[in-house]
């Protein structure tokens, strides 16, 4: 089991060599460290925590600075722990990037949702209305709320209240893509949360989706440049066209001259023989 920490950038789209087009969410992954190892001898079960994004020093309390401390960094906002994994392979303190996941890895992200506010059933829990006519006054309201007995409402009902700001896992998502040195994550598809909220993504724990391999469209690639023989000797045959063209143009401006003067005797004599 492998994780790391991020945060939702914003959706956008890539294309494949093949013309397909892949609707991606943005998920910026700042270095994420370390900062506990759980064993089962001492904490009963083994994990790893990590903490990512900085928090400035003005704004943690002296446990989050203590916390910090053990691992030689600074107070973290965001800290998630990872179960099921190596405790021996990771050290305190420890960097992990962006690179910890490869292209075409399935992975389930975990994130907050939007808070909706106070809501009805209807937005809420998708129930139906009652009739809009005919002296009805029951319209968006709750239904029955039980039975005669126990002659109470059961736990579980489905009422008004807040709606959303839950924590959302989408199973099952394909990393597209990688970028180490400019530190995100493409993800297929739509991630729970507002832009700029915080996302945890870890290996599928159902992960027996497979997907078919993909080679993405790259805007960035070099310009051939021409070598410099190449460039010297083109400038070579531009310059024997120019004189090409002038010794052509200097003939034909010496031989009007001659063509004129024929062309006068031409006329004269037919003049004198009318």
């Amino acid at each position: 089991m492998k994780g790391i920490l991020g945060r939702k950038v914003g959706m956008t789209e890539v294309f494949t060599t093949d013309g397909k087009l892949i609707p991606v969410t943005v998920i910026e992954v700042e270095p994420n460290v370390v900062t506990q190892i759980k064993t089962t001898e001492k904490d009963g079960y083994d994990a790893i925590q990590l903490g990512a994004f900085d928090k400035k020093e003005s704004s943690s309390n002296k446990p989050e600075k203590g916390h910090a401390k053990k691992a030689n960094t600074s107070p973290k906002r965001f800290l998630r722990e990872i179960r099921g994994v190596d405790t021996s392979s990771y050290t305190l303190g420890q960097v992990i990037e962006a690179d910890v996941f490869n292209a075409g890895d399935t992975v389930d992200v975990t994130g907050t949702s939007k808070g909706k506010g106070f809501q009805g059933v209807i937005k809420r829990w998708n129930q139906s209305r009652g009739p809009e006519t005919h002296g009805s006054t029951y319209h968006r309201r709750v239904g029955s709320l039980g039975t005669m007995r126990p002659m109470r409402v059961l736990k579980g009902k489905k009422l008004p209240g807040h709606m959303g700001n839950e924590q959302i896992t989408i199973q099952n998502l394909m990393i597209v893509d990688v970028d180490k040195e400019n530190k995100y994550i493409l993800v297929s598809g739509n991630v729970p949360g507002a832009k700029n909220s915080f996302v945890f993504v870890r290996d599928a724990i159902k992960g027996s989706k497979e997907f078919d391999k993909i080679v993405l469209v790259s805007y960035d690639e070099e310009v051939e440049e021409t070598p410099a023989n190449e460039v010297v000797n083109n400038e070579a045959v531009v310059e024997e066209t120019t004189e090409v063209v002038e010794n052509e143009t200097s003939e034909a401006v010496e031989e009007t001259p001659e063509v004129a003067e024929e062309t006068k005797e031409e006329t004269t004599s037919e003049e004198v023989s009318e």
